[in-house]
This record gives C-alpha cells, sequence and structure tokens, in this order.
C-alpha cells in the first residue's frame, strides 16, 4: 500500500505545478501583475520653431521676421540704408555750346579816350542750369573765312570766380581796346595803323567760338591788344 499512495502524491504534485505555471502565462508582462510592462511607446515630436512666413507657406516673406534672428527686407528690420541719389546742392554743369547764346557787343559808359570803339560789354545769355567760369578770348572776325582771324593779344583783368546761370540769366564780361585817336581814319598813339572789324569772335571757356557785331558801330582799334574782365553776373561799366 506504500507504494501505490507514493505515485498517486507524485502525480497530483504534477498537475499543480502544471496549473500554477499555465496562471503564470495567463498574466503575460501586459497584465496588471507585478511584472514589467514593455516600454511606452516615445512622445510626438514637437512642432518646428521655424514661423510661417507672413505671406505664405514654404517661401521667405519681405514683412515677416525670421526665426534666426536675421534682418528683414520689409518694416522694421535692419535693412542697410539705400544711398540717396545725387543732385541735390551740388554744383552746376559746366555750360556748353548748346547753352548759351551771345549777344551783339554796345559800347561800354566807361572808356578810353579816344574816337575809337574804346570798350564794349557782351553778355552771355543761358539755355539752360549750368556754370561759366574764366575768362573769353578774342579774335577779330575774318569775314567768313575763319583761316583769317586775328587773334588779339589778351590781358586779363580781375580774378575769374564760378558764375552760376539758370535759364534766362545772363553773364558780362567788358571788352577795352587800345582806343584810335584823332579825328577821320584817326590814328595809333605807337605809330601803327588803326583796325577796324565789323565783327569780332568770343570764346567762351568751354561753350564754344561766337561770331559777334556791334549793335551801333564797328570794332575800331589799335596794336591788335584787348583787355578782359572775366564773366560775372554784375553787367560791368
Amino acid at each position: 500500500m506504500q507504494y501505490t499512495a507514493g505515485p498517486r502524491r507524485t502525480a497530483t504534485a504534477l498537475a499543480a505545478a502544471a496549473a500554477a505555471a499555465a496562471l503564470m502565462t495567463g498574466c503575460g508582462p501586459t497584465g496588471d501583475s507585478g511584472a514589467a510592462a514593455p516600454p511606452s511607446a516615445p512622445p510626438a515630436p514637437p512642432a518646428s520653431a521655424t514661423a510661417t512666413p507672413v505671406g505664405g507657406s514654404g517661401g521667405s516673406s519681405s514683412g515677416g521676421s525670421s526665426s534666426t534672428g536675421g534682418s528683414s527686407t520689409g518694416g522694421g528690420g535692419s535693412a542697410k540704408p539705400t544711398p540717396s541719389a545725387p543732385g541735390g546742392g551740388g554744383k552746376a554743369k559746366p555750360c556748353t555750346i548748346e547753352d548759351v547764346e551771345v549777344s551783339p557787343a554796345h559800347q561800354a559808359d566807361v572808356r578810353p579816350p579816344g574816337t575809337g570803339t574804346g570798350a564794349v560789354v557782351v553778355s552771355v545769355t543761358s539755355r539752360s542750369t549750368c556754370t561759366l567760369l574764366g575768362f573769353p578770348q578774342v579774335a577779330g572776325a575774318g569775314n567768313g573765312s575763319p583761316e583769317k582771324n586775328l587773334p588779339l593779344a589778351t590781358t586779363n583783368s580781375g580774378t575769374a570766380a564760378p558764375v552760376s546761370l539758370t535759364p534766362g540769366a545772363r553773364a558780362w564780361t567788358k571788352l577795352t581796346f587800345v582806343n584810335v585817336q584823332g579825328e577821320a581814319d584817326g590814328y595809333c598813339a605807337s605809330g601803327s595803323t588803326p583796325v577796324v572789324f565789323p565783327s569780332l569772335v568770343l570764346r567762351v571757356p568751354g561753350a564754344g567760338s561766337h561770331q559777334i557785331g556791334m549793335d551801333d558801330g564797328q570794332f575800331a582799334e589799335c596794336d591788335n591788344k584787348v583787355t578782359v574782365t572775366p564773366f560775372s553776373l554784375t553787367k560791368p561799366s
């Protein structure tokens, strides 16, 4: 009888062990038992830190600010200022031959004694805004033949300064000759023969050569010499 009861107890013990194993298998890792749960899924990534441009998605905007802290091309940014355009308060361009018109010469009120021309004043009228600077040069006109023009020995009197002209404004110069003396054809104090020119060629610095006559006579002079004043806004006497 002892040998019979032993196997039954052994079988009962085996059956109990099998039931316990099955019970443990049923509890699994996901149950409420003390067993460790599997690691949870990683959290969803946060939204991007880049700001959406004001003007739309995907492209850069001239009005919004950048998430990188860079400057913006729109208002409120730190864009570099555009250099101002030149011109305000600047010096007017030099006068050219297209800018000026030279008037006929007129007998000056103050001239050396004698019976010749003595001295004349000449005005230059501007067609545009420009600047004159310097003294004129003078030659006796060759009666339509420029190669026969007779340059006069010129002496500058005074100091030249820039003369700014607006359209319609005038600049003046005075030409003083070695005057003819005596009556009729006259004579020159130096002993040379007086010369009469129906017209002169006046060279305006930077603004070309202009042939001019007199509004009240002809140019009678001695020694082919002339003294000139610089262009000025003041009419010489």
